[in-house]
């Protein structure tokens, strides 16, 4: 009765993972042959590898990822301009906690959203906070929010995110609320977080495509100065075997 009270206690102070060791430990009909303090300390490890498991999964389910995607299964053998060497510097995330930047350019099907939802994938794995966006959805987001209320709550939630991803940056030509939009997210994370921009625009041409000048030179210095880019090349990789593909 006292083990059905303790295994009772452990599921309500949502130890899960101490829970079932325990349970375990009582099912098993062989004599323990380790010392308290040895299987104690088992117990305590289960626990600790659940919790950090289930945190993991918190911080992608908020993550929003369009990929399922890890740095582990990342594609090589594609002809596409992909330095090993790159991606492992940046699977360290060092460069997150530098808040430097990371810009992945390339035409329809190499792969950006891929290497960019990969990236992410790593960072939550580093315990960081990490939030997925496409670039026109996000700023539809931030138009209903000027609406009800929530703008600077929005802003603020993007501003204290640990790296934030803007896929499909460049698609349609922002509007002058959006641009503006944008330099306050820019802004905001300049030299404080790190910012993944995906686009199939080339750098040279995000001046033109922004727009205002005086806007367009503020985003790029802070988000193009510090940044590590990713130029990617060749044909669409959509369409290759499930193995072999990125996107």
């Amino acid at each position: 009765m006292l083990n059905e009270q303790t295994y009772d206690r452990l599921i309500a102070m949502k130890m899960y993972g101490l829970a079932a060791a325990f349970q375990e430990y009582l099912d098993s009909r062989e004599p323990d042959q380790l010392p308290f303090e040895e299987r104690f300390g088992l117990m305590v490890d289960r626990e600790w590898a659940e919790r950090q498991e289930r945190r993991l999964l918190r911080r992608l389910q908020i993550a929003r990822f369009r990929e399922e995607a890890c740095m582990e299964d990342v594609n090589y053998r594609h002809p596409r301009g992909l330095d090993r060497s790159v991606m492992q510097r940046l699977a360290t995330c060092r460069w997150i906690a530098g808040a430097d930047n990371v810009i992945v350019t390339g035409k329809t099907g190499v792969g950006k959203t891929w290497i960019a939802c990969a990236l992410g994938n790593q960072a939550c794995r580093e315990s960081l906070s990490v939030r997925y966006f496409r670039v026109p959805r996000l700023l539809h987001s931030l138009h209903i929010a000027r609406g009800d209320g929530t703008y600077e709550t929005l802003l603020n939630r993007l501003a204290k995110t640990d790296l934030l991803i803007l896929d499909d940056w460049g698609v349609a030509p922002p509007t002058d609320p959006q641009r503006r939009d944008l330099l306050e997210i820019i802004e905001d994370r300049h030299g404080r977080r790190s910012t993944i921009v995906a686009s199939q625009l080339p750098v040279k041409k995000w001046h033109e495509h922004i727009g205002e000048p005086t806007v367009a030179d503020a985003i790029l210095d802070r988000l193009v100065h510090r940044a590590h880019r990713i130029k990617l090349k060749g044909p669409s990789m959509r369409g290759l075997e499930e193995q072999d593909a990125d996107e």
